[in-house]
């Protein structure tokens, strides 16, 4: 059964565009021109992926984005017009996986949802090598590949793929430092470049849901100029 893609786009004609591509590849589209119409789509269909404008008549797309993560892990990309670095954290922090500003190449726009899709469905049907560690257990958090779960001191976190992935790539490597750049490419599988704040942005996000104290985080630490390390 293909993957239902939901676009939440009030210019009808982006809208209409990106969901010619999406079908053409063979992905099944719900359109949404409003937020109201989005939030009764997400609990009426089964959504494998959304694609969100951040201005929308009813509703700005980062508090959709918001509502939607109350309830549903399935990965968020966001479509903005602003360029401005604090726009792109934004969505981010509210717990989109990707991002893209307008205008955009929609071959480029597909791509990212592929991406997208193929590290949620491999973290959610378990496929993986025999051999490869399959949880983690560190002072209380407990991080599990086999049903792509994470809790802390028996408390479950609520984890968006990516924040998973993050977290994961971090235990795996406990005692030892790891790079944005390293990070970056080995959970987005895209190059890094030097002025990119999406892995700050993701673990503050992670300390954030881990309610870890901003000036002595006891599992995720800066080593400021270096990377981040779990020891």
């Amino acid at each position: 059964m293909p993957e239902k893609i939901m676009i939440v786009d009030d210019e009808k004609e982006i809208a209409d565009l990106v969901a010619v591509y999406l079908k053409n590849d063979g992905y099944e589209v719900v359109t949404c021109y409003h937020a109201a119409e989005a939030l009764k789509c997400v609990e009426q269909e089964k959504i494998g992926l959304a694609i969100l404008d951040v201005m929308l008549p009813d509703m700005d797309g980062f508090t959709l984005c918001q509502r939607i993560r109350e309830k549903h892990l399935f990965p968020i990309i966001m479509l903005t017009a602003k360029v401005e670095d604090i726009d792109k954290i934004n969505g981010l922090t509210v717990g989109a996986d990707d991002y893209m500003t307008k205008p955009f190449n929609p071959l480029e726009l597909l791509a990212r949802v592929k991406t997208q899709l193929r590290r949620y469905n491999k973290y959610n049907t378990g496929r993986e090598s025999v051999t490869e560690q399959k949880e983690v257990d560190i002072r209380g958090l407990h991080i599990s590949r086999d049903n792509h779960k994470c809790s802390l001191n028996g408390k479950l976190l609520e984890l968006t793929p990516i924040e998973f992935d993050i977290l994961w790539y971090l235990c795996k490597k406990q005692g030892n430092v790891v790079s944005s750049e390293e990070l970056f490419e080995a959970v987005w599988g895209e190059k890094y470049f030097d002025n990119n704040n999406t892995v700050m942005t993701h673990i503050a996000r992670l300390r954030e849901k881990m309610q870890e104290p901003p000036r002595k985080p006891r599992y995720i630490k800066t080593i400021w100029g270096v990377g981040y390390t779990i020891e």
